[in-house]
């Protein structure tokens, strides 16, 4: 007769012992059942620490070298299989309390194989024949008494197998855990705090677009979305609102029938045990949950025992979409995702307090969020907050409803807000609804621990970037003295590295050749990093600016806390005030304004705020004393001394004496020194107030909820911007603010297309212009090992570069010698500020608190301390 297969089930995470007496098998049935790296044998750690799988001796140093090698394997997420008599409670008892260190499932597995049949497999083994005959009687005994207390001792799965056919016969099956859904990718729609607010569920499901289906007596028992997304409630269902049972029999409708996904909160576990007839205090909301339950169940005797069930089902957090989300009800530290234990229930159902309280008599919650580094965003509520914010990947959806507020929902993978306002407030809180949770747009203060000393600033697109303390003191003097308001310095442009070095030409003619830098080395440069596609962006001659600008004042005050009045700001590239005159950044920023509603670019990018990267022209604007002290100087030396020395040259060379190679090598110098007057007179012109002023933006930076700068191509963002140009009602002389900013689209792997790039650059530096700058035309892109390509390349002209390296630095010997500069550090630096510009701007636009976006973008400014050629 063929013994039936028998089938055990192990979750796919957990601490699998295997208790047996010696000899009933249990290294072969490890072996049959495991993979051989999963196996920690007891016997093979005695080897590694005494050459001999049988000395007792080393027990105690083996075991200590199985406990490591288990707990290293558990940190890790793996399945661990012990292979070890384990008859003792006391051995046991040591791995129990590792499963609970790590925070995984401990499963015994029991070999109760005969004693005879133990014996004779001994007596086969060489090794073994020497056995003493009182051992294993001795460990069958331990064994017997062990059967009725693994599961009091903490084994939350044991699996008994009485006899040797029933070894032989049995199968393994691993499992996955509940909490374990990477395999559901969505798309989810998660849905905060409810609390009996059935009426503003309703309201917000029929928003996300799910359709309610409704009982013979109108009540929803049900909802679905037509293109099959699934809700996720992030539990506190109940409790402090008008109809619990209402929301409870939505919910388990819609869990019921597949549509949704719930985890239970603090008040759904206090309910469960209310129900049990535990002994809790009916307060916090509880009272008016159990009246509307008494009320139900005289109309339908059966539903709080359906309550009942559904609760207990709850499982603690989900991990979903791959493991890119995970939902829980009081947030998650990533070394708990996907766990399971009492300690994990807890921190999932209640978050974790500081031991203390605060003026109102309630905990104060530790600030989990902060600290967070994860991959997987977590997704949470219990912490009643104004509004829902992101913070290192997570956030809070709880915005308190039930108190007034609203009802929160976040699309995923899409991470798109959507919420209801309450209809009204249903319970009054204990202290005023403001930021508590992490995350908040208040958040807590600015503080100088975060910015003092040497800091590590976590990025999305580069990983950790280090500032030195050195450069962070110097940045420290210039945010604390020069800058704009910090509530409304969310950005810092990087710095950006020229184009490699051009070789091309030695003579020092433009004729032939004489170019530091020249278009042919960006466009091979960028496609050595695979980038097909650049666009070429003229450079205008002006001083870098960041404006952000609000609908209004209203909104500035709403959004970023600005006094009344201010509606923005406009600041340079290290932060401080463009203008001195607050009157005329308001000008400009209604201006601004004014274009973006005329071009109809607010509603279309569906925001009240926006972040514009531009240059403010003309360069005396705000370089004024550079140009007078430095290159004004250098043309009036050569304008007073160069007519007098070529004239006593000329008069020498008339009177016979030879200085024909002198008088041409002062006439050279002199031109030089007049190209470069002229070089830099051509971006220097009067401005009166807001009369003369030009303005290029080049590119929309961030809107609430987004960073265009990595979402928006450079040719989108030209086509929005010359939109909002063209938008600009003149003055009434037909004076412009705005100015559009000439570019060409060059495909680096066409030779034509490169030389008509190469030409396009020739003619506008021929014309005066500055240069260009080389991007991809995509914005944010990597190369095929992942790393990032530089965003963009300057290409300045033959004669913009007189202004920086001198009158006389297209002679060869000069030329010769600048072809030696070193760009490795410039270009680190660059991808360093950009990456960390980046992690600003998404920190920004997704709502973090203030100084979450500062830690970044004081970063930028602290690498700027950093020493390089700044004629690069």
């Amino acid at each position: 007769m063929t013994e039936e297969k028998r089938t055990i089930g192990v979750p796919d995470l957990s601490l699998v012992v295997l208790v047996g007496t010696t000899g009933s098998g249990k290294s072969t049935f490890a072996r049959r059942h495991f993979p051989p790296t999963q196996i920690v044998s007891s016997d093979v750690c005695r080897g590694l620490v005494a050459d001999d799988e049988n000395d007792q001796s080393a027990t105690p140093d083996a075991f200590d070298v199985l406990h490591y090698i288990a707990g290293k394997r558990l940190a890790a997420g793996r399945l661990t299989v012990v292979d070890a008599t384990n008859v003792r409670s006391e051995s046991r008892r040591s791995l129990i309390n590792l499963a609970r260190e790590h925070d995984v499932l401990p499963v015994a597995i029991v070999l109760d194989v005969p004693e005879g049949e133990c014996a004779r497999r001994n007596a086969r083994r060489p090794d073994r024949a020497g056995m003493p005959d009182h051992v294993i009687p001795r460990q069958r005994r331990e064994l017997r008494r062990s059967l009725k207390s693994l599961e009091r001792e903490g084994f939350r799965k044991v699996h008994v197998l009485r006899g040797a056919e029933e070894v032989e016969a049995v199968e393994v099956a691993t499992e996955r855990r509940y909490n374990d859904l990477r395999h559901l990718t969505g798309p989810f729609d998660i849905i905060g705090d409810i609390h009996g607010c059935r009426s503003e569920l309703e309201t917000l499901l029929g928003k996300l677009g799910y359709a309610l289906r409704r009982d013979d007596l109108g009540r929803p028992v049900d909802a679905a979305h037509p293109e099959g997304r699934t809700a996720v409630f992030v539990g506190d269902l109940v409790d402090r609102g008008p109809d619990s049972p209402g929301v409870l029999r939505l919910v388990m409708g819609m869990v019921a029938s597949g549509a949704a996904l719930c985890v239970p909160g603090n008040h759904e576990n206090k309910l469960a045990r209310y129900l049990k007839g535990r002994k809790v205090r009916v307060t916090h909301g509880l009272a008016e949950t159990v009246e509307q339950l008494d009320r139900e169940h005289r109309a339908d005797p059966a539903f709080v025992d359906r309550v009942r069930d559904f609760i207990e089902s709850l499982v603690s957090h989900y991990v979903l979409d791959g493991g890119a989300l995970v939902v829980c009800h009081a947030g998650l530290p990533e070394k708990y995702h996907g766990r399971t234990s009492g300690r994990v229930r807890s921190h999932a159902l209640y978050g974790e307090t500081t031991g203390e309280t605060d003026e109102f008599g309630l905990p104060v919650r530790y600030p989990w969020a902060e600290d967070y580094r994860g991959r997987a965003a977590v997704v949470y509520g219990h912490t009643p907050t104004p509004r829902a914010s992101w913070l290192n990947n997570t956030i809070c959806l709880d915005t308190g409803c039930v108190f007034g507020g609203r009802m929160t929902g976040l699309r995923w993978p899409e991470r798109e807000l959507v919420d209801v306002p309450a209809e009204r407030v249903w319970y009054e809180p204990v202290k005023p609804l403001t930021t508590e949770a992490p995350g908040g747009a208040d958040g807590r203060p600015l503080d100088l621990g975060d910015v003092r000393g040497r800091r590590i600033v976590e990025t999305r697109h580069m990983g950790r970037i280090a500032v030195k303390e050195e450069n962070a003191a110097a940045a420290l003097e210039v945010m604390s003295r020069f800058a704009v308001d910090p509530r409304l310095l969310g950005y810092l442009p990087p710095t950006m590295a020229p184009t490699a070095t051009s070789r091309e030409g030695t003579g020092g003619g433009a004729a032939d050749g004489g170019f530091l830098e020249h278009p042919a080395e960006a466009f091979a440069a960028y496609r050595a990093d695979g980038v097909r596609q650049v666009i070429c962006e003229e450079k205008h001659m002006g001083s870098r600016a960041v404006a952000l600008v609000c609908r209004d004042a209203d909104i500035a005050r709403e959004r970023f806390g600005t006094p009344d009045g201010v509606s923005g700001a406009i600041h340079t590239r290290t932060g401080r005030p463009f203008f001195d005159d607050a009157q005329l950044t308001e000008t400009v920023l209604r201006g601004l304004g004014d274009c973006l509603d005329r071009a109809g670019l607010w509603q279309e990018l569906d925001t009240d705020w926006l972040l514009l990267d531009a240059e403010l022209m003309p360069w005396s604007l705000k370089a004024e004393g550079l140009l007078r002290h430095q290159y004004a100087a250098v043309g009036a030396a050569s304008r007073a001394v160069f007519p007098g020395v070529l004239a006593a040259l000329e008069g020498a060379e008339a009177r016979g004496v030879e200085v024909s190679a002198l008088l041409a090598k002062q006439r050279d110098r002199a031109s030089d020194a007049a190209a470069f007057t002229d070089a830099y007179r051509r971006y220097c012109w009067p401005v009166d107030g807001l009369d003369g002023i030009r303005m290029a933006p080049f590119q929309i930076l961030a809107v609430q909820g987004r960073n265009l700068a990595t979402a928006l191509p450079h040719d989108q963002q030209l086509a929005l911007i010359d939109r909002m140009i063209e938008a600009e009602k003149p003055a009434a002389d037909g004076a412009r603010l705005l100015t559009p900013t000439r570019r060409l689209v060059v495909d680096t792997e066409d030779e034509a297309s490169v030389a008509e790039g190469v030409r396009w650059w020739l003619d506008l530096t021929a014309a005066g212009g500055e240069g260009m700058v080389v991007k991809p035309l995509q914005g944010f892109v990597r190369k095929g090992d992942g790393r990032l390509v530089q965003p963009g390349v300057k290409c300045r002209g033959r004669e913009y570069l007189r202004i920086i390296y001198g009158p006389e630095y297209t002679r060869p010997e000069n030329l010769a010698r600048l072809r030696e500069r070193h760009l490795g550090h410039k270009r680190s630096l660059a991808l360093r500020e950009y990456a960390l510009g980046l992690e600003a701007l998404d920190r920004l636009a997704e709502g973090e608190p203030l100084w979450r976006v500062h830690e970044a973008v004081f970063a930028v400014l602290a690498l700027e301390s950093e020493p390089v050629d700044p004629r690069l």
